[in-house]
């Protein structure tokens, strides 16, 4: 089991309940962080990237309304790593959520399947 789990969420966003009522029933111990009033900063972002082996691109909101506001699917391929992050620090839903964040790895979006198998490992 993992030894620090840190878990972002909107909580009004129905996926972010259903990851967090699935880590209540495994007894996950948590830090519940609200993505939006404490968004996450742009150094916080780069470290998880960094541990999470993904594409920067998937740390993206690319379904939540501002982001299509902002045309960032337009604009993204023109942005520096450093610019993204800068970009997704300035509000959390740009952020793709919950996040799940523990010692050995970062996920974006909750898929039950990974998730467990990361909270094992």
């Amino acid at each position: 089991m993992a030894d620090t789990v840190l878990f972002l969420e909107y909580p009004k966003c129905s996926t972010c309940q259903k990851a967090k009522k699935w880590l209540d029933a495994q007894s996950v111990t948590y830090t519940d962080r609200d993505i939006v009033t404490d968004n996450p900063t742009a150094d916080e972002l780069r470290h998880w990237h960094e541990r999470s082996g993904l594409p920067l691109k998937r740390f993206f909101n690319t379904s939540g309304m501002l982001y299509r506001e902002m045309e960032l699917s337009k604009k993204l391929p023109d942005l520096s790593e450093e610019e993204q992050y800068a970009l997704l620090a300035t509000n959390g839903m740009l952020v793709k959520r919950p996040l799940l964040v523990t010692d050995a790895t970062v996920i974006p979006g909750f898929k039950e399947a990974t998730w467990e198998a990361a909270l094992k490992a």
